[in-house]
């Protein structure tokens, strides 16, 4: 396997070039916003990242086909910006197990990893709060990952509220054991990783419908708008974190959730916090 096709991840502005030795070099990335320049390292294949998007039906032809090399969208916009995107027929199998008896009557939160409950990199971050070992064609390389504040108090209590899964772009050989170590609660019900996304026009969606739950009652927690584009009207938008230890993003969420698991359904409060 090429090192593009294993690794993916959205650069912090604030790092510089240099990776382990050994590593490969970066090259530059994309972004969704002509006023933010980011850059991807060549391992920008196995993190959650970003590119620009178009909003065009999926063929059944490239619906299934997740090339190796094409990362995923990022950059926050306005939910009265985005377009409702036709989308495929879910599948005969979802992708989630019947609901368990504990979860019964609650509403399922979706919930990114990078750069909305993480930070990762290959390069040596002096206060990471994890080191995890990741395989690339037979050599090991550490990433290092950050936690985002208060990202144990949010967890927490979402599992208490929802049936929390995990969908993430990143391959799971990256993601599981960044998630066995965060995790320590067993907040996620289900994990899905890459694998589980629609490759649409050069992204990786998330295609809520996929699920095997009722979308009313279904949220997607993501930093990324192409990771929803398929169900805009089911997000809540985080910005992306990098290693900003004053931030209280997910803290400050915490009683928006608390009221919107007593609603009926997701799409009327959720209607109000895009301002539409």
């Amino acid at each position: 396997m090429d090192t593009p096709s294993v690794i993916t991840q959205v650069t912090n502005p604030k790092e510089d070039d240099a990776l382990p030795p050994g590593a490969p070099e970066k090259v530059p990335q994309c972004s969704i916003s002509s006023k933010k320049q980011r850059r991807r390292s060549i391992f920008s294949s196995l993190f959650c990242c970003f590119r620009h998007y178009r909003a065009e039906t999926p063929s059944a032809h490239n619906a299934s086909v997740l090339p190796p090399l094409v990362e995923e969208n990022g950059g926050l916009q306005k939910r009265d910006r985005m377009q409702v995107i036709p989308i495929p027929s879910p599948p005969a199998n979802f992708l989630l197990p019947e609901l368990t008896l504990p979860d019964y009557g609650k509403k399922c939160v979706v919930i990114d990893l990078d750069e909305t409950l993480v930070h990762s990199s290959f390069k040596p971050i002096s206060n990471a709060d994890f080191i995890v070992p990741v395989e690339i064609d037979g050599t090991v390389h550490q990433v290092y990952v950050l936690k985002r504040p208060h990202v144990d108090e949010f967890l927490q209590r979402m599992g208490q509220l929802f049936e929390c899964v995990l969908f993430t772009a990143s391959l799971a050989k990256y993601a599981d054991p960044v998630a066995d170590l965060l995790d320590r609660w067993g907040v996620f019900r289900a994990r899905l990783f890459r694998e589980s996304c629609v490759f649409h026009r050069g992204n990786y969606v998330k295609d809520l419908s996929r699920l095997g739950r009722e979308l009313s009652k279904v949220i997607i927690v993501d930093n990324s708008p192409a990771s929803y584009i398929f169900h805009p009207e089911n997000a809540v938008p985080v910005q992306s974190w990098f290693d900003d230890m004053t931030d209280t993003e997910l803290l400050d969420l915490l009683p928006f959730f608390e009221g919107l698991s007593r609603e009926e359904e997701v799409y009327g409060t959720l209607h109000k916090l895009g301002g539409r």
